[in-house]
This record gives structure tokens, sequence and C-alpha cells, in this order.
């Protein structure tokens, strides 16, 4: 399983997520402690908001801790929100157009998780695809797949319904198949404004994630694993959540795909 950090809130060198910290990112893609592979080393990726209202982007399919450039950049790159990722393929070649995060237009996403029997229900997930959307799709995995749904189901004007709907459609198509319906799906995503998150899974199994303050609360992370320092105070997400980080703060919603409606549970100055 794959692991990543996102960060929204006054501008920080990236290397305060990927490299700097006890347990960093670049640390978690040689040992993470809470996956069930402790190596991932399937390539990495960051994607950055800075001046444009895309995103930067850059990934590579060497293992976060060799490649000679990302330590460096992430020293130099300084933004208000960014994501990085670090990858341990569960599907898919280990290739750039692979790597997480995943960007169309505004919008960056990287995903942690898994769809059950995918490549046996590939192909009507791509069929409910309109062609511009399709064509935006490089590699192979589930996850780009997933973000693309998202963006067809209408992830520009409602991210949290966009997600339930792709959720649904994916599991209405594993059951279509007679397959176990099986969905585990902890993301993080955004427009360039608000940095969003879901924690979910079908079953007890939903990939963790975790937020703390940073910068005395000038800024926010969201996280797979904690990093290791003392000053910082870590609170697991729970499972079923929508997490949402605005200039306002934290607001966390209850997520579950299956009804109709979410109703906020929590809010987070």
């Amino acid at each position: 399983m794959c692991r990543w950090a996102a960060y929204r809130g006054t501008p920080i060198p990236l290397e305060q997520l990927v490299s700097a910290p006890g347990h960093s990112l670049i640390e978690q893609s040689q040992q993470a402690t809470q996956a069930k592979t402790a190596t991932n080393g399937d390539g990495f990726g960051i994607a950055w908001y800075g001046e444009h209202p895309e995103p930067g982007l850059y990934r590579d399919v060497l293992p976060a801790w060799s490649d000679c450039n990302l330590r460096s950049l992430a020293r130099q790159i300084r933004s208000p929100l960014f994501l990085a990722h670090v990858r341990a393929s569960t599907g898919g070649a280990t290739s750039r157009d692979n790597c997480h995060p995943f960007v169309h237009g505004r919008w960056s996403f990287m995903h942690n998780g898994q769809i059950a029997g995918f490549e046996r229900i590939r192909r009507p997930m791509e069929a409910a695809l309109s062609d511009p959307l399709y064509s935006a799709r490089h590699g192979t995995t589930d996850s780009e797949l997933l973000f693309l749904l998202a963006l067809e189901f209408g992830l520009d004007t409602d991210p949290a319904a966009a997600f339930a709907e792709t959720i649904r459609f994916t599991l209405a198509e594993a059951g279509r198949a007679g397959l176990s319906p099986l969905v585990r799906f902890t993301s993080a995503f955004s427009d360039g404004e608000t940095l969003y998150a879901i924690r979910y899974a079908t079953d007890a199994y939903a990939p963790t994630l975790y937020s703390a303050p940073m910068c005395g609360n000038g800024g926010h992370c969201l996280v797979s694993e904690p990093f290791h320092d003392p000053d910082t105070k870590w609170h697991e997400i729970p499972a079923g959540s929508f997490v949402t980080l605005t200039s306002s703060g934290m607001r966390s919603m209850r997520f579950d795909p299956m009804p109709t409606e979410m109703t906020r549970v929590a809010e987070v100055a």
C-alpha cells in the first residue's frame, strides 16, 4: 500500500513533509510501519500549487530514496498547498504515467487503496468516461480511473457527491461482474484552493489517515502515516470521513457512498 502526505496553509518548503521530519515520506518509502508492505519503491510524485491555477508536477519511477533531485527540489520549492506520494503498486506497471499524483486541469489527486477484481471491471468503468476524459487517461491504474470518473460525475461542482457516485458505480460494476464488492479508498485531492481527503472502505480495513496542525496553526497536514515529531499532535481520521481544509480550518463530514446524503459530524477551527 502507498504512503502519502498533503499540506495546506502558510507556504512552506516541500521538504517539511517530504524529507526533513523524522519518519518523513522518503523514510516511509523504505520502511513504512502502518502498511501491508514496508517498502514503497515503485515510483513517487509531488504536485504543488504556486503562480498558476494548474499544479506543478514531478514524478518518476525511481524509488523516492534514490532520486538525486527530489531532496534538492523539496528544499527549494515553497508552496501553500501540495501533495506528495510514494507508490507500492498493487496493479499497473511501474511507469511515470502510473505514479501519483494525477493531475487534470487545476485538479490534483492521489490515492492509497484498492478495488478487488479491478481488471474484470476495468473496461465498463472506462466506458463510462466521456471522450475528452477517456483521452486524458494515460496510465493503467485504478487510482487514475477513479479520479477521472469523479471528474465525469461532477467533481468541479460537488466533490463529495462526485466521489460517492464514483464508488457506488464501482461497486455496481463489481456486482454485475459477479464479484464480492470490495473498495478500500483513502485519498487526497485539491483544486488549488481547497484540500480534500476521504477515508473509506466497504470492509473494516480502510487505509489509515491522520491530521495535524502545523506552523503554529498556520497550516494543516494530512498523512497516511504520522511523522516522528514530538511537537506535532496527530489525530486519526475515522473511516467513513470526508475532510475539507480551507483558510477557515478543517471540517469533517460523514462519508457513506450508499446513502444519498452525508451528515456533518465534526468541525475543527
